[in-house]
Order: structure tokens, then sequence, then C-alpha cells
């Protein structure tokens, strides 16, 4: 029985679409550690998909029926080891790949739109004026300035 509802899904995706062969074809990990690296880099693909968010909670790859979908789970410290291996370079060739696999994975899900569907992206945060007594803790916000409690006005950008 597999505990994270699903990833077989998932992983039958990033495999479709490709991820172990980018990885061979794109990557060349210099260090002893980088042997099999599509193999580790799935893994921690499918650890990430898990909830893991750092090296020790890619563990949870190792319980319950998670051997039945990987044909071998490296331990999280060998993993770790794999990403430390990696170069400036070898973070580029990884950029490389997370590119190439956004578009295959745009091929193989329909939801995804296309470079013909125009989209805006606000990356502005916002900020509103506060005022009144029940706003106690209003000046503590993120902009860290406590009489600053009616922001300026702010630039509105469309990527």
């Amino acid at each position: 029985m597999i505990s994270y509802a699903g990833l077989a899904t998932a992983l039958r995706l990033v495999e479709r679409a490709g991820l172990e062969h980018l990885v061979g074809e794109q990557m060349v990990p210099a260090a002893a550690d980088g042997v099999n690296a599509p193999a580790k880099l799935a893994l921690i693909v499918a650890g990430m998909a898990c909830g893991a968010d750092s090296i020790n909670d890619l563990d949870t790859l190792r319980h319950g029926g998670m051997g039945e979908l990987f044909d071998g789970i490296s331990a999280p410290s060998t993993l770790g080891s794999f990403l430390r291996a990696f170069t400036w370079g070898n973070v580029r060739q990884r950029d490389k790949v997370a590119r190439q696999m956004f578009a295959a994975l745009a091929q193989h899900t329909p939801l995804l739109p296309g470079k013909e569907v125009l989209a805006y992206l606000d990356i502005d945060s916002m900020q509103r004026c506060t005022y009144g007594h029940a706003k106690q803790g209003s000046g503590f916000g993120h902009t860290k300035n406590p009489r600053q409690k009616c922001p300026g006005p702010r630039a509105e950008r469309a990527c």
C-alpha cells in the first residue's frame, strides 16, 4: 500500500514525459556521487511530491509500499551527497532539464496553456491603508515601518 495518493500517477506522467532520458542526456555530474543521476533525481522529485522539503524528509520514500514504485531507493544521505556534488555547471544543466521537462509536460497534459495564451502576473505584494483602534498590530507588517500605515502609490507590473 502506497501512503501518498496520486504519487504513482505523477511518476507515470514524469516517466512518460521523459525525465530520466532528459537527465541522462543533459546532465553529467563530475563527482563520483553523480552515478545513476536519472534514478536519483527521479527519487528527489518523488520525495518533493510527497512533501519532503529537506534531505532527511526523503526518508518517506523508504516506507510502506514505495519499493513497488522504484527499482531501488537510495538513503537520504546518498541523495544529499548527490545534490552536494553538483557544480555550478551541473545546476545550469539541471535548469535546462527543468525547462525541457516543463515543455514535455505541457505536451502530455492539455490542461497547461501554451504560448498562445496571454497571461498577466502581478508580482507586487498587496499593501493597503490601515487605520483605526482595531488595527493595533498594523505597524508591524512586512514593511517594518511603524509610522507608515498608509503606503504610497505602487507600480503595477504585467509580465
